[in-house]
């Protein structure tokens, strides 16, 4: 009787292994070409699957606890435990009456999902703090910090505050509140789905019109592209260089590094939020904007309805209306933007570094809301003409700075950047700097183009992606993918946002 030799197929079991077993140096991303692969074999089970919509949603699911394990390794069970504990406790204070009894139970909600994320995140950073009050040497403890706690933490208290609030109804069924969690395409970096807008779409039936699949393509060439082309080169190149040694580099080269950082981050978070939006409407279901040209902002107001949508929005329902908002006068109303920004900044990572990022967007923002209010001025007011314009450069400007507290990984570090811009600028370096880098700078130029030409460009873009035949649309992304592997100079960097 014939025997199948699986040796004979010439098939690496060993290195089968290692790609699909968790690698930390090779977290799962969506630019990745193991996940391309992956995800076509995972829609044509999709496609199999789309009239059975229980047998659906459990293959999602489990395909998602896959991606976060490839992501994280066997931390995925704090996805479980997340998952389970809200649940439970949301369909508990459903069928509770006193008011005390359902605010212990979302007291319960925050403690499991905050004491995760302050455990994981934030103990090294405490214990460093506090260690010189008992006169004790600080070494850090060896604590995994899991990719997207901050994102899916924040995104189950969502659930639990709304039901608690009365604003929802709980789910009945734990599967399709897994679901919800677990959905792959947002789960590690956002965006932060509210269960208002995305639970009402789990059990419609699977319909992916031409022009979501149109939108789907587009939304992924466009965030592919600001990744893998434009993100990920000019970090390597040039940005990197100059904030691991900012002062072994002129003011210019310095100010260079953080034009290019503030595209950059904007290229790799609002690439994979694009991507994550994309990849949902090809399944069936969509997902909020999450940016929106942030750097054509006008105010610092301005910047945070543009700039991480789902989070400024989560913060400004849960924390900064919880503080009181504006319900308080004006001066806690200051006192409350401030704080909240702090916590935001706290959010991003454990670091005094992040605290002053979100201290400073804070105090901007109080005193914008001040300004505003002493000059008469409604929410609605927005400047015209050459006034916009100095607004937006003045704007733009603020951000940078305070990108270079969010990016640098030290305080001393930051202060060094700002004093070699104003005392070491050396603009007579200039065309050496353009010579030297210009590969860097052109793609800088091709990115700060797209973000700041008109909405109604990209808005013409996408309704040409959607009326173009199939064939074009995948000629598109395969001419996308040969440009990737041209420009790519080393291997694919992870996701900034992977970090919070």
């Amino acid at each position: 009787m014939w025997k199948l030799n699986w040796t004979e197929l010439g098939i690496d079991w060993d290195r089968l292994k290692d790609v699909l077993t968790y690698d930390a140096s090779q977290p799962m991303i969506f630019s990745s070409g193991f996940f391309l692969l992956l995800f076509l074999g995972f829609s044509l089970i999709y496609l199999i699957l789309q009239k059975k919509t229980t047998a659906r949603l459990l293959f999602v699911t489990l395909f998602s606890y896959y991606f976060y394990y490839k992501s994280s390794g066997f931390y995925f069970f704090l996805l479980g435990i997340v998952t389970v504990s809200d649940f439970l406790l949301a369909r508990r204070m459903e069928l509770t009456v006193q008011p005390w009894k359902r605010k212990l139970l979302v007291v319960c909600s925050l403690c499991i999902n905050l004491g995760l994320l302050c455990y994981f995140k934030y103990t090294n950073f405490f214990y460093e703090m506090l260690a010189p009050l008992w006169h004790g040497q600080f070494e850090p403890l060896d604590i995994f910090l899991p990719v997207g706690i901050s994102f899916f933490t924040f995104q189950s208290l969502s659930y639990t505050i709304d039901v608690y609030r009365r604003d929802l109804k709980p789910l009945t069924n734990l599967l399709d509140y897994a679901f919800y969690v677990s959905f792959f395409p947002q789960l590690v970096a956002g965006p932060i789905v509210r269960a208002r807008d995305f639970i009402p779409q789990i059990r419609q039936p699977l319909f992916v019109s031409s022009e979501m699949f149109g939108q789907g393509i587009f939304f992924i060439v466009s965030g592919l592209f600001k990744k893998a082309v434009i993100s990920d080169y000019i970090s390597v190149n040039f940005v990197e260089r100059i904030f691991d040694n900012p002062g072994l580099y002129s003011g210019l080269e310095n100010l260079f590094g953080v034009y290019g950082y503030a595209l950059q981050i904007y290229c790799d978070f609002s690439g994979y939020s694009d991507m994550a939006i994309g990849i949902a409407l090809l399944l069936g279901f969509r997902f909020p904007l999450n940016f929106d040209s942030p750097y054509k902002s006008d105010s610092v107001t301005d910047f945070w309805h543009r700039w991480h949508i789902s989070l400024s929005s989560w913060l400004r329902d849960y924390l900064y209306i919880s503080l009181g908002g504006n319900r308080k006068g004006k001066i806690r109303t200051y006192i409350n933007l401030i704080l909240t920004m702090l916590l935001g900044g706290l959010w991003h990572g454990a670091s005094w570094n992040f605290v002053v990022w979100g201290g400073l967007h804070g105090v901007a923002l109080a005193l914008h809301k001040f300004f505003r209010n002493l000059l008469g001025r409604p929410k609605q007011y927005r400047s015209r003409g050459i006034r916009k314009f100095f607004a937006v450069v003045l704007t733009f400007h603020f951000v940078c700075f305070c990108w270079i507290f969010f990016r640098n990984s030290t305080f001393e570090a930051s202060v060094t950047m700002i004093r070699q811009i104003f005392t070491a600028f050396h603009p007579e370096l200039l065309e050496q700097l353009l010579t030297g880098y210009w590969k860097v700078f052109a793609l800088m130029g091709v990115g700060f183009l797209l973000h700041f030409c008109p909405d109604s460009w990209q808005n013409a873009c996408s309704r040409g992606m959607v009326r173009m035949p199939l064939v074009a649309q995948a000629l598109i992304m395969i001419a996308l993918i040969y440009l990737v592997i041209q420009v790519k100079s080393s291997d694919i960097q992870p996701f900034i946002y992977f970090q919070f």
